[in-house]
């Protein structure tokens, strides 16, 4: 049914088709309350955590745009200039609402899949936490210098010292419209008031006023689900060659994944699912001597548990124009100057 419900939506938001009456009058109540909202988010900021350093990476439509890979990027870039950040995050997909501290030992179902993954890529302090202030004041507490909070562009509550949004380049806003009659969760014009934005696959067209960058999603080796085999792009289309490959996705843009495949010269059979999917043995097909499973690193930390047979992952890297992460690193040490 969600999985209905998202392609009915998407031909919608990014294609042709025209909303009907009843999500155009349903976006005529949304634009009030979101307003309403911000207005009251905005009248009740943390106010201790007014003037730390806190970055927050967000998106202005519905759905994931690369978040979790460019906040890796940048976990692993103030590691190198010798800082210590953490990263406070929702959890969304996750069983429970109690607050945790991403760790060893943890699974998906209770972290969360991107905390973990952001967890185990980086090994930075991941507080998972619906009340986002609350885990970044325990961060702050325990010594982190500087606070990533994965989404939360909306969330006027928590104070921010630097705003960066994210855009899939290949979908753009979409239809440009508010939810739900398009993916907007904030007026187009949001874009005007953030410090950067990055588009996520490429450069932007449309957005050369403000300033921008392109992020590139490069992929790694190939991993085993369930065990410690790896091999090389190279040796992977080979094993494709003589197997039938099953791929699986369940991001927010399932196709970016399989177009990767595709670039890579890797003839699949794809299996889409809803974002955060909660995958069990059924959904998956059958492997054995002459085929494969091979999905996405977000998949991979909640499929683990199920014990698959020659099921294999590609991780991917995130790659920024130098001169922007030299930016981004002026502004987060200068913010940390300021603090100290």
């Amino acid at each position: 049914m969600r999985g209905a419900l998202e392609r009915r939506l998407n031909a919608i938001w990014y294609g042709e088709r025209t909303p009907d009456f009843g999500l155009r009058a349903l976006e005529s109540l949304y634009a009030p309350l979101a307003r309403a909202r911000s207005w009251w988010l905005g009248h009740t900021v943390e106010q201790s955590l007014v003037g730390k350093p806190i970055v927050v990476v967000g998106n202005i439509t519905a759905g994931g745009t690369g978040k979790t890979p460019l906040i890796i990027r940048l976990c692993q870039l103030l590691q190198a200039a010798g800082l210590k950040p953490g990263v406070v995050t929702r959890g969304y997909g996750r069983r429970g609402r109690a607050p945790l501290s991403v760790g060893a030992g943890q699974g998906a179902e209770t972290a969360g899949d991107e905390p973990l993954l952001i967890w185990r890529r980086c090994r930075v302090p991941v507080r998972v936490d619906r009340a986002r202030e609350r885990a970044a004041r325990r961060l702050l507490s325990e010594g982190v210098d500087v606070v990533l909070c994965d989404d939360g562009l909306q969330r006027a509550r928590l104070p921010r010292e630097l705003e960066i949004c994210v855009v899939d380049a290949t979908r753009g806003l979409g239809n440009r419209r508010l939810l739900p009659a398009g993916p907007l969760r904030e007026p187009a014009g949001r874009l005007q008031e953030v410090d950067a934005v990055i588009g996520n696959g490429g450069a932007l067209a449309g957005f050369e006023s403000l300033p921008h960058a392109a992020m590139v999603l490069e992929p790694g080796g190939c991993l085993e689900v369930a065990g410690t085999g790896q091999m090389d792009l190279g040796q992977l289309r080979g094993m494709a060659q003589r197997l039938t490959v099953h791929a699986l996705a369940a991001i927010a843009h399932p196709q970016r994944f399989f177009d990767m495949l595709h670039d890579l010269g890797i003839v699949h059979r794809p299996h889409a699912f809803p974002d955060h999917h909660r995958f069990t043995r059924s959904d998956l097909p059958a492997t054995g001597d002459q085929s494969m499973l091979l999905m996405t690193e977000k998949d991979a930390v909640k499929c683990e548990r199920l014990a698959l047979g020659n099921a294999w992952y590609i991780p991917v890297d995130a790659r920024l124009p130098a001169d922007w992460e030299r930016w981004f690193l002026a502004r987060v040490q200068a913010m940390h100057t300021q603090v100290s």
